[in-house]
C-alpha cells in the first residue's frame, strides 16, 4: 500500500509537470492540482467499489492520517528521502532569492525559469509523496506553515525559510498528531482534521491579504 501510494503520487506530480509547462500562473497550477486531486479520489472510489472489506478498512485506517502505523524502517526511509531533497533544495537558493524578485529579474541573472519551477515541482513532490505513502493524507500544512514561519521571523531568505519551515512543519504536524490521539482518547482523529481546523483560517487570511495589496 506504501508503494502504490508512492507510484499515485508520482504519476500525479507527472502530470503537473506536464501542466507547468503550459501554465505561468502559480495560482492556476494550484487549481490544476486540486482538481486532480478530485479524479484521484473518483478513481481511488471506482478501486473500493471492488475492493475486499479488509482492504478498505486498511484504506480507510490510511486515508485519515495518522503515524501510528508508522516504524523505525519507516522513519528511516522518510529520513533519506527527506535529507537528499532538503540538500537539493538548500543548493537552489541562489536561483530561488532571484525568482523572488521577480521571473524578469531571475531571467536577467540567468536563471532558466522553466527548469527552476520543474525542479521545484519535484523535489515539493516527493516531499509530499513521502508523507503522504506513509502516513496518509495530511492537509494544509505544506501552505500555511511557510507562511506562519515568514510571518513569524520577517524573513523571506531561501537559506532561512527553508530549514525553518522544515522545522515548523515537523513541530505543527506533531502538535496536531498529539491532539488527535488525546483529545477524544482512546478514539482517535484523523489528523488532517485538526490540521484544517488549524490552517484552514490561515490560508484564508494568506489569500485575503494577498487580495487586499492588490
Amino acid at each position: 500500500m506504501v508503494a502504490a501510494a508512492f507510484i499515485g503520487s508520482m504519476v500525479s506530480m507527472c502530470i503537473i509537470l506536464l501542466f507547468s509547462v503550459k501554465v505561468h500562473n502559480m495560482s492556476v497550477l494550484i487549481v490544476c492540482g486540486i482538481l486532480l486531486g478530485y479524479i484521484c479520489s473518483a478513481v481511488t472510489d471506482f478501486f473500493v467499489t471492488f475492493a475486499n472489506d479488509s482492504n478498505i478498512v486498511n484504506l480507510h485506517n490510511w486515508a485519515m492520517g495518522s503515524f501510528s502505523g508508522t516504524n523505525w524502517t519507516d522513519v528511516k526511509i522518510t529520513a533519506v528521502i527527506i535529507s537528499i531533497v532538503m540538500v537539493l533544495t538548500f543548493l537552489l537558493s541562489k536561483p530561488i532569492s532571484a525568482y523572488q524578485l521577480g521571473e524578469h529579474y531571475a531571467q536577467n541573472m540567468g536563471v532558466n525559469i522553466i527548469v527552476l519551477r520543474i525542479t521545484l515541482i519535484l523535489l515539493s513532490s516527493m516531499l509530499s509523496a513521502c508523507v503522504t505513502a506513509f502516513a496518509g493524507p495530511i492537509s494544509f500544512v505544506g501552505i500555511a506553515v511557510p507562511h506562519l514561519i515568514k510571518t513569524a521571523i520577517h524573513s523571506a531568505k531561501p537559506l532561512i525559510i527553508i530549514p525553518a519551515s522544515f522545522l515548523g512543519g515537523a513541530l505543527v504536524t506533531l502538535f496536531c498528531d498529539g491532539i488527535a490521539r488525546s483529545f477524544f482518547a482512546p478514539t482517535e482523529l484523523s489528523i488532517s482534521s485538526v490540521t484544517a481546523f488549524f490552517l484552514v483560517p490561515v490560508v484564508i487570511y494568506m489569500m485575503l491579504s494577498k487580495q487586499g495589496r492588490r
